[in-house]
């Protein structure tokens, strides 16, 4: 009678497991499977993902029989790269991995087909549990092939002890940075005060042009025509001048590579970049003079034009598995539901500016230990962009960061010279539109 209890007893444990629990585990503690993997989480050998990674081997991969194993940490471009020659099968090309990161285009080009597909292997409510725009951002084919597991956004950082120096003089607050008139005044007020001195460098200028245009009611697809910009609309012209008048009149800049080293060496008060950008900010802002003070770091989600329509960008890599086999498929899951956990995903994210990609991740933000109170304050702002923006995709076209890089050094070469240009009575308008020719020029 027990005997046979027990095997009745066995039956429905396996047919639970074959039903309920989803199909039985191929996966063998004893003869574990190794997943190569392609990341972009620094190219240093203590990179925050490596040490993630060592945690999961001895810990669940492990105990469920997965191995991760680092063989390519390099930016999202040259994976991109890396893709595309272990594709076309040369000779002397290494070999796909399994698990990569990479953008959503980049996805698209490999093939929704050869990737899983992440829906199938995450529950309904675990897939609801994700930022929805961040989801929408891996759809490649109505496939969920580009997990989210960290996202970037823009922000504006500013040191703190000379932006408080001038709202004490000025009556200018952070606050009164929450609007793009607010802040496009708040620029032409600080460069009176400091006497000629540009208030805010932007790492990615036309991000902030898309911005002010959509927030002003424009159709961000209205921007782009045959992967470039169409310059026939007329929201994004409008948008374009309002920047370049304020370059024009030495208000704001286009930062020397990248924003930090100017807000850091006093050259501006505000730099605007992307959050990661926030690992290369230090505790203190050296003057050209060799004076010091506490950088106090301060940061402010992007401005706005109508509070009812705020955007922000979105940005980041995310986790594709190429599709082999059930064992791999079931390995990659594994590594995967471990990877965005809340906690972990919180813990991974707070060490590089990057965005918490779930809701339960967001949740212990308040309780989270960060690194100092600059950190602190990029993700209660990080949380604020969560909670209040619409999160807008960057353009995915080929060639498209190589143009724009381009238009960037044009600017550079020529906006140091233009105030003066128009302090000896050139008008700053006309100025602008010579600068929208370097746009066109750009094509």
């Amino acid at each position: 009678m027990k005997k046979t209890l027990a095997l009745i007893l066995a039956a429905t444990f396996t047919l639970f497991c074959l039903s309920g629990c989803g199909k039985q585990s191929l996966l063998n503690p004893r003869d574990p499977v190794v997943l190569t993997m392609w990341h972009t989480y620094g190219e240093q050998a203590d990179s925050p993902m490596n040490r993630l990674i060592d945690e999961f081997n001895s810990t669940v991969g492990r105990k469920r029989g997965v191995i991760i194993k680092t063989t390519l940490m390099t930016v999202a471009a040259k994976i991109s790269d890396r893709l595309s020659e272990a594709q076309s099968g040369a000779a002397g090309t290494v070999p796909l991995p399994d698990l990569f990161f990479c953008h959503n285009n980049d996805a698209a080009a490999f093939g929704a087909d050869k990737l899983l597909d992440w829906s199938e292997y995450f529950s309904s409510s675990e897939i609801s549990a994700f930022v929805p725009d961040f989801l929408a951002d891996g759809k490649v084919e109505s496939r969920l092939s580009v997990l989210p597991v960290s996202k970037s956004t823009h922000v504006l950082y500013l040191s703190g002890s000379e932006f408080d120096r001038f709202s004490a003089s000025t009556g200018v607050t952070y606050e009164s940075l929450a609007t793009w008139d607010g802040f496009f005044s708040a620029a032409e007020k600080y460069y009176v005060y400091s006497g000629g001195k540009p208030f805010c460098a932007f790492d990615y200028l036309l991000r902030a042009v898309e911005l002010y245009a959509v927030s002003n009611g424009a159709d961000v697809d209205s921007f782009y025509k045959d992967g470039w910009y169409d310059f026939s609309c007329e929201a994004l012209k409008s948008a374009y001048l309002r920047f370049a008048e304020a370059i024009a009149k030495g208000h704001i800049v286009v930062a020397d590579m990248y924003s930090n080293t100017q807000v850091m060496t006093g050259e501006t008060p505000a730099g605007m970049g992307s959050s990661a950008g926030i690992l290369y900010y230090n505790d203190t802002v050296t003057y050209p003079d060799n004076t010091s003070e506490p950088m106090k770091l301060k940061v402010r989600p992007m401005p706005y034009a109508d509070s009812t329509k705020k955007v922000a960008t979105q940005a980041g890599v995310g986790l594709c598995a190429v599709r082999t086999d059930d064992k791999k498929a079931e390995a990659a899951s594994v590594f995967a539901h471990w990877l965005t956990e809340g906690a972990r995903n919180l813990d991974f994210v707070s060490e590089t500016g990057y965005m918490p990609v779930t809701a339960e991740a967001y949740a212990k933000l308040g309780e989270h230990n960060f690194r100092d109170e600059g950190y602190r304050n990029l993700y209660d702002v990080l949380n604020t962009v969560k909670n209040e923006y619409t999160l807008l995709r960057e353009p995915a076209y080929t060639g498209y960061y190589g143009k724009v890089n381009g238009l960037y050094a044009e600017i550079r070469k020529v906006q140091s010279s233009l105030p003066m240009r128009v302090k000896d009575g050139e008008n700053a308008a006309a100025i602008a539109a010579e600068l929208w020719g370097l746009f066109l020029e750009a094509q």
